[in-house]
């Protein structure tokens, strides 16, 4: 069986979870984070599942210090990756917001890992201004392996999706 691993990125509330979401309805996927593991360490010092600007600035800055410390987010992700080789799910998508990161998780799969940025259109509520926090502004600066415009209808989202992967899957057999 033919597995395909995607770093999923883009502005926050653009649907990538809910394309997640999709693909599953046709593929066995595995959807992981590499902010889970500090969303656990956060927890633990107070905070409540919030997605305001100061709570994403606060798991951006901890995050930004578990790699410092020990690469903890990069070494957490490769091991769910590892799983994910020898599981049953097809696709693997991977949220990774920051460049640098993004680089050292497609180096771990040794290149296997494509890098998808999701855009959205007019039904998203497009930000004016910063997120004030590096991994949420700068997720344009990234160079793509491709990009997905998330701007259809929803009722059609689905289609159109699931076609982009199958296309993506023909290109990279």
């Amino acid at each position: 069986m033919k597995k395909y691993v995607f770093v999923i990125n883009g502005p926050g509330g653009v649907g990538k979870d809910t394309l997640c979401a999709l693909a599953a309805k046709h593929f066995k996927v595995k959807n992981v984070s590499s902010i889970t593991p500090i969303k656990e360490i956060a927890t633990a010092c107070g905070w409540g599942g919030e997605k305001t600007d100061r709570a994403r600035k606060f798991l951006a800055d901890l995050k930004a210090l578990t790699v410092a410390y020990n690469d903890y987010p990069t070494r957490w992700i490769t091991e769910e990756y590892k799983k994910f080789l020898e599981g049953e799910d097809e696709i693997m998508f991977v949220h990774i917001r920051e460049g640098a990161e993004i680089r050292k998780f497609v180096d771990a799969t040794e290149g296997r890992a494509i890098t998808l940025l999701v855009r959205g259109g007019k039904r998203f509520h497009r930000r004016t201004g910063s997120y004030g926090n590096a991994a949420d502004d700068e997720v344009e600066k990234y160079r793509y392996d491709y990009v997905f415009y998330n701007d259809h209808p929803l009722s059609e989202t689905e289609r159109i999706f699931v076609g982009f992967l199958n296309r993506i899957f023909r290109e990279r057999p």
